[in-house]
C-alpha cells in the first residue's frame, strides 16, 4: 500500500510538472528567442489554452487563444498580445502572429488570418496582414504605410505539434522551423503590395458572407434564380443590408 501511495505521489507530481510546462492538458507553453532587425535576441513566452478535439479523428486539440509575453528591453515594461479563435463570433480575430520586432523603442507586430473564415472577417486583406503597433500601453491597428519598412522577415514560429514540443527555442530552432517549406512565402516575408496569385488567402480562400447560423460562400447568393430572390434569401439567413451581396452580384441583370 505504501509503495502504490508513492506510486501515485509521483504520478501527482509528474502530471503537476507537465501541466506547468504547458505540455500536458488544455494549455501549451514555451519561450522562444526572437531575432530582431538589429540582432538583438528578444526572449518571449508563448502559451496556448485548448479546447476539445475539433474532429474524432483529430491528434491536436482546437485553439481557443494564445497569449505572447516580453519585457521591452529599454523600459523594463512588461507587454502582452493575445488573440482569441472563434470563428462562432462575427467580430475580427483568429490571426496568426509572423513578426515582432522593436523600432525606436516602439514594439511592432505583424499578423495573418489564421484560415478562411478569419480571412474574410478581416475584410479580406491583401497583402494578407493585420499589422500592429503598441501605443500607450494598448495594441493598436495600423496600415501597411504605418509599418516599418526595416521589418521584411518573419521571425515567430507556428505552434509545434504536441509530440515535439520543446521548453525552450533558440534562434537557430526558430529560424529551422521557419525554413519549412510547406510555409507559404508571404509567411517568411513581409509583402508590401497586393500580390493576389502568391498563394496566400487572396487566392485560396473564396469569399464568404456572414450570416446567422456562420458562415457561406456567395456562390449561395449568386446561385439564386434572381435578384428578389437574392434579397430574400439575405432576408431568411439574416444577413444585414450592409453584408447582403445581392446588389453587386446581380447588378445589370
Amino acid at each position: 500500500m505504501k509503495q502504490l501511495a508513492k506510486l501515485g505521489l509521483l504520478l501527482m507530481i509528474g502530471v503537476s510538472m507537465l501541466a506547468s510546462a504547458g505540455l500536458f492538458g488544455n494549455s501549451k507553453g514555451w519561450k522562444e528567442e526572437v531575432q530582431l532587425h538589429d540582432g538583438r535576441v528578444l526572449v518571449i513566452e508563448r502559451h496556448f489554452n485548448l479546447g476539445g478535439f475539433p474532429t474524432l479523428d483529430a491528434r491536436e486539440h482546437r485553439l481557443l487563444d494564445e497569449t505572447i509575453t516580453f519585457t521591452l528591453p529599454e523600459s523594463k515594461q512588461k507587454v502582452v498580445w493575445k488573440t482569441e479563435f472563434d470563428d462562432r463570433v462575427a467580430e475580427p480575430n483568429s490571426v496568426g502572429p509572423l513578426l515582432l520586432d522593436i523600432v525606436d523603442g516602439v514594439p511592432y507586430l505583424a499578423t495573418s488570418p489564421a484560415g478562411c473564415i478569419a480571412f474574410n472577417k478581416w475584410k479580406r486583406p491583401n497583402p494578407p496582414y493585420i499589422l500592429f503597433k503598441y501605443v500607450n500601453a494598448a495594441w493598436q491597428q495600423i496600415t501597411m504605410d504605418e509599418f516599418p519598412a526595416i521589418l521584411e522577415r518573419a521571425n515567430l514560429m507556428n505552434m509545434p505539434a504536441s509530440s515535439q514540443l520543446k521548453p525552450y527555442y533558440d534562434v537557430a530552432a526558430v529560424k529551422a522551423k521557419l525554413a519549412d517549406g510547406r510555409i507559404a512565402a508571404y509567411a517568411k516575408t513581409i509583402m508590401r503590395v497586393s500580390t493576389p496569385g502568391d498563394g496566400g488567402p487572396a487566392t485560396n480562400c473564396g469569399e464568404m458572407i456572414r450570416v446567422k447560423d456562420g458562415w457561406e460562400g456567395t456562390g449561395f447568393f449568386s446561385g439564386q434564380p434572381s435578384k428578389v430572390a437574392c434579397l430574400k434569401y439575405c432576408e431568411r439567413k439574416e444577413v444585414s443590408a450592409q453584408d447582403c451581396p445581392c446588389d453587386r452580384l446581380f447588378k445589370g441583370k
